[in-house]
This record gives C-alpha cells, structure tokens and sequence, in this order.
C-alpha cells in the first residue's frame, strides 16, 4: 500500500504560480503510476496529468497543457505538479493518486488517493 499527503496549495491571482507537492510512505513508490486529478465544487473529479514509473513518459489534460508540468523524484518518493499561468478555471481541489497500471485517465485506475489540497485563482 502507499499514502499520500499533498501539500502547496494556496491562494494565487491569475497569471501566477503554484507548485504542488505529493509525498509518499511505502517502500514501493517507483513501482507506481502518479496522477493528479482536480474536483471543482458541484463537478466530477477530472484527470489532470499523469506520469510513468520511470518518469520518461507523462500525459496531460488538454485544458493544461503548456502550462503544468509534473515530474517525480523517486529517490524522495514525490510527485510535484508545477502550475503556471494560472487561471480562474484552476481552481479546485487538487489529489495526488497512485496506481499500478499505466494507460488510463480515469480515476478509477488510480487506487490510492491523498486527502487533495485547495488551490484557489483569484481574477
């Protein structure tokens, strides 16, 4: 099993900035797929971006990308999710989410999901 604690949320104005952080227990993290998914209030969780066991190969939302970017450091067992230019439609609650296969966006191939963090754009 793993656990996940994200951390980095916070409130920004539009344009700017944030940097998400995932921490990981368990001794197996580089065995994992990590993904972050956003909830707005009053819509369904949403795939944002993903990346593989190796880092080498990521996925992203369309309405991200250019924008975000997420990388692991697996000898730290993170993720981090960089978020850049901002916009009012970020905001959300953010999760970080593991899972041991690779291929899907949906968030029911993810199977282990942290207690998410808010970020907030201000207009």
């Amino acid at each position: 099993q793993v656990q996940l604690v994200e951390s980095g949320g916070g409130l920004v104005q539009a344009g700017g900035s944030l940097r998400l952080s995932c921490a990981a227990s368990g001794r197996t993290f580089s065995r994992y797929a990590m993904g972050w998914f956003r909830q707005a209030p009053g819509k369904e969780r949403e795939f944002v971006a993903r990346i593989y066991w190796s880092a080498d190969n990521a996925a992203y939302a369309d309405s991200v990308k250019g924008r975000f970017a997420i990388s692991r450091d697996n000898t730290r067992n993170s993720v981090y999710l960089q978020m850049n230019n901002l916009k009012p439609e970020d905001t959300a609650v953010y999760y970080c989410a593991a899972a041991t296969t690779w291929g899907s966006t949906s968030p029911l191939a993810f199977e282990y999901w942290g207690q998410g963090t808010q970020v907030t754009v201000s207009s």
